[in-house]
């Protein structure tokens, strides 16, 4: 009987595995919301990194963090890096493009793992108000794919996104 349990148990666990390593290689997780805003009232404060600190939901995770600032003020080259509690890590954000309608930053996870990946942030208008959406995509290796199979990516990182995006609403809106 003990082996009859021990070849199941493999077995399922192999399953898993190669399961696992059939998974896309890579991620998107995406959110939008509608901001009574036009673009140009939005789009300052995402393109000036240190204006997430109002508006940003993973900035209230450890609002204890180190945060530094380099490189350009805003727009293209500015550079924000941060190091934080086990629940945020450390890492550094880029603007690599900047315009009214898109705004592109490489993030780069150095704790606590390593990750590189892509932020992006659209502002498209709809009549009065503006759609924004925000959107994180990158490889998803072999353990992030495990990963996956017991944490949703797209639950976690977008409920965050969610909340984000609300407080930018609401102080584009004021």
């Amino acid at each position: 009987m003990l082996k009859i349990t021990l070849i199941v148990v493999v077995l399922l666990i192999a399953s898993v595995l190669i399961y696992a390593a059939t998974l896309p290689d890579s991620f998107r997780v995406e959110r939008s919301a509608r901001i009574k805003a036009p673009p140009e009232k939005i789009y300052p404060l995402i393109n000036d990194l240190r204006s997430m600190r109002t508006w940003s939901a993973w900035e209230k995770v450890d609002p204890g963090m180190k945060r530094a600032h380099s490189g350009a003020v805003s727009g293209v080259g500015a550079v924000y890096e941060w190091e934080g509690n086990n629940d945020i890590g450390q890492g550094r954000m880029e603007i690599t493009e900047s315009s009214p309608s898109r705004l592109t930053i490489r993030m780069d996870f150095i704790k606590p793992f390593a990750a590189h990946n892509s932020l992006e942030f659209t502002l498209q208008p709809e009549g009065d108000a503006t759609r924004v959406t925000q959107a994180i995509s990158g490889p998803s290796p072999y353990i992030s794919k495990l990963f996956g199979l017991f944490c949703s990516m797209d639950k976690m990182i977008g409920e965050k996104f969610e909340e984000s995006l609300a407080a930018l609403k609401t102080a584009a809106e004021k």
